[in-house]
């Protein structure tokens, strides 16, 4: 591994640490002492995209971190959510166990899982993805979302801390008990 900051092509590895689907490596140069971070990950066999046209690509993870990264551009999302949802969605595929995927699968599993982290990335992912070719098209995918969010309304000032389906059960035995208590007193 040659230095990113002098050059100098030899490195010892001060700690290793398993991460996600690989391994971090923290290094000191030889040559200039400066420490840098490298991130192995195991490469498995090769999978293959088949486009609409019927090429033929090799699977870039870098492409498809490209697309994600300019849909939730300036989009106020956590730090490294991006790359979690590439991780995720590159193991679903390698998991699928297919030498060949349709680029049309890897578009809708990023299109699903942009739906339910950020919408305005939703939107800008789908414009590009579904190819729209006129603001009605547009139009009508907005619709469809604002009907999917107007079933799950949440409070517009304050982000729930607990999904719905964990928050019921305590509420409804908060009531209970304050209605004992009621009926107690």
């Amino acid at each position: 591994m040659n230095c990113p900051y002098c050059g100098h092509h030899d490195s010892k590895v001060i700690d290793s640490r398993d991460v996600n689907e690989g391994i971090r490596r923290r290094r000191q140069c030889l040559g200039c002492g400066s420490r840098f971070t490298t991130y192995e990950r195991l490469q498995s066999a090769t999978l293959f995209v088949v486009k609409k046209d019927r090429r033929r690509e090799e699977f870039s993870r870098d492409k498809l971190l490209t697309g994600i990264r300019k849909a939730c551009e300036k989009r106020p999302l956590p730090t490294g959510t991006v790359d979690k949802l590439a991780d995720d969605i590159e193991a679903e595929l390698y998991h699928q166990g297919k030498a060949e995927i349709p680029s049309a699968v890897i578009g809708d599993m990023v299109m699903e899982r942009l739906k339910s982290l950020d919408h305005i990335a939703y939107i800008r992912f789908a414009s590009v993805y579904r190819d729209f070719t006129d603001i009605t098209t547009l139009k009508q995918e907005l619709d469809t979302l604002l009907s999917a969010e107007a079933k799950v309304s949440h409070p517009t000032s304050q982000l729930p801390l607990l999904p719905d389906d964990r928050l019921e059960p305590l509420t409804k035995g908060h009531r209970r008990g304050r209605m004992k208590a009621r009926v107690k007193r």
